[in-house]
């Protein structure tokens, strides 16, 4: 097991890690905490010092890009509404439907997990045996997973560190649990807000460590354990470097902010106005400004005068410079700009041409989740093969994350109709060449052609005669005009 000084080196050591500085960054722009909140005025003042301006507007609006364009890319990877864990074998898709397909909770736990993976660079997925004797998956925080090597550890054993705040007093101190993981058993410790990290006593009978499965037998008290006999923890990378989506749209979203900002100081200062003054016969400018302000009345020499003046808000530069920064944020950051109007035409080619980089960007993230949904299965699996004694593989299973998007309707009808009208012509042809070529000639391309079970046609086809055929085509006939006419009823 890890000592004491293990566990506080490797969790100091991930706290400072560079990349988890960057993820923290993703986490804080996914939550509209950007970089404009700390924004600051200067000036010099009239002995060359810098000073802090307090006086002028300094509005600070978050402008949540980076929000829509993680959501965006996870909703649309998992916009599979059907089955996404397939088997061909009815035994096994019905077990398998009770792990992933009408379990809720799991795609819930997985959108966490994919979503922390866009936002931080990668998320986890750590599986337990719930109160049923079933394996389940629930999402940790990216952030407070340490991954130890065995490689560097003393015992040369991989462990996973799990830490996570347990409690906040009303002072604000907050105690912190930290669970130390192997493929065997789980050790907890607790530790105070930048205390010394302690091993905890045995609460309620459970030891510490305490085995991944604990469970009673019957009406026995007597408790058994046993090890899952794997390391139960899953992580999805966003690419290969497992950096955070905001890298490379982070500089535009802090110009848009810039400049929208800047925008709205702009109309705020324009409410204010410049004072001109010639014959000026007061000490110095603070004893003017002081004037204007309280009494409205300024003093000058005998040739001298007040003038206001405006200032004109550069708005069209800037709203040229906005627009630019959004169409920026939304091409390099490969999302969907749903505000995007076009010229009307919006067909279903060109819904697709918007969806492809959004496309593109969630085949990469798809290509890291079969990894992660792989290692998921190949557990599930030992798992219905222990419980049922079965012995199926990975073999038998397939995952589906097929991407569903808007359609236009009328594009949809027509082309249901065109594939009718398509089907009617394939059968028209089929049935006239049967009359040549005999029914046994035609009979395998018209039954494909009509989704009709071959060996049900083949079989009624032997229980007729040569009198009867006539009447067997009439028959086919009409499943075709049916077929068709509820296809073309479809799609209209």
């Amino acid at each position: 097991m890890l000592n004491i000084g293990e566990i506080q080196t490797l969790l100091n050591t991930a706290y400072g890690d560079p990349q988890k500085a960057q993820a923290r960054i993703g986490r804080q722009y996914y939550h509209a905490r950007h970089a404009i909140q700390t924004y600051r005025l200067f000036y010099y003042d009239a002995h060359g010092e810098l000073q802090e301006d307090k006086t002028r507007s300094n509005i600070k609006i978050s402008h949540p890009f980076f929000t829509e364009l993680a959501d965006q890319e996870v909703q649309y990877l998992l916009s599979n509404r059907d089955r996404i864990v397939v088997a061909e074998d009815e035994q096994l898709q019905k077990e398998l439907d009770s792990y992933f397909n009408e379990n809720d909770r799991f795609r819930a736990e997985l959108a966490d997990a994919c979503t922390d993976a866009v936002v931080c660079g990668w998320g986890w997925l750590y599986a337990y045996m719930n109160a049923d004797g079933r394996l389940a998956f629930q999402c940790a925080d990216a952030l407070s997973v340490v991954e130890a090597d065995g490689r560097y550890t003393s015992d040369g054993r991989d462990y996973v560190l799990y830490r996570y705040p347990q409690r906040t007093d009303m002072y604000g101190h907050t105690v912190y649990k930290v669970l130390v993981m192997d493929d065997t058993q789980t050790w907890t410790y607790t530790q105070p807000d930048s205390g010394t990290i302690t091993l905890d006593e045995p609460e309620n009978g459970l030891p510490n460590p305490r085995p991944h499965v604990l469970y009673k037998k019957g009406n026995s008290d007597d408790t058994y354990f046993e090890g899952l006999g794997f390391l139960p923890w899953f992580r999805i990378d966003n690419n290969r470097e497992r950096v955070s989506g905001l890298q490379p749209v982070k500089s535009l979203i802090d110009d848009y902010d810039l400049m929208s900002c800047g925008l709205s100081n702009n109309l705020q200062d324009a409410a204010e106005y410049l004072v001109i003054v010639s014959g000026y016969g007061g000490t110095d400018m603070t004893e003017l400004m002081q004037n204007i302000k309280t009494k409205k009345v300024i003093g000058t020499g005998e040739s001298g005068g007040v003038d206001m003046k405006t200032v004109d808000v550069p708005y069209e530069a800037r709203k040229v410079k906005l627009e630019l920064d959004k169409e920026n944020i939304y091409q390099f950051g490969m999302g969907f700009n749903a505000a995007q109007v076009g010229d009307g035409n919006i067909t279903n080619v060109v819904i697709k041409s918007r969806y492809a980089l959004l496309d593109i960007k969630c085949g990469k993230l798809e290509t890291h989740l079969r990894q992660m949904m792989g290692g998921i299965i190949d557990v599930v699996l030992q798992q219905i093969n222990k419980d049922r004694g079965t012995a199926f593989t990975r073999a038998d299973v397939k995952m589906d994350f097929t991407r569903t998007c808007i359609t236009n309707e009328s594009d949809n009808a027509a082309i249901g109709s065109a594939e009718a009208a398509a089907v009617q012509i394939k059968v028209n042809t089929l049935l006239a060449a049967a009359a040549q070529l005999g029914v046994e000639a035609v009979l395998q391309p018209l039954c494909k052609v009509l989704e009709l079970d071959e060996a049900e046609v083949r079989k009624s086809l032997e229980q007729t005669d040569g009198a009867q055929l006539d009447s067997l085509m009439q028959q086919l006939e009409e499943g075709a005009a049916d077929d068709t006419g509820t296809e073309a009823d479809h799609a209209v």
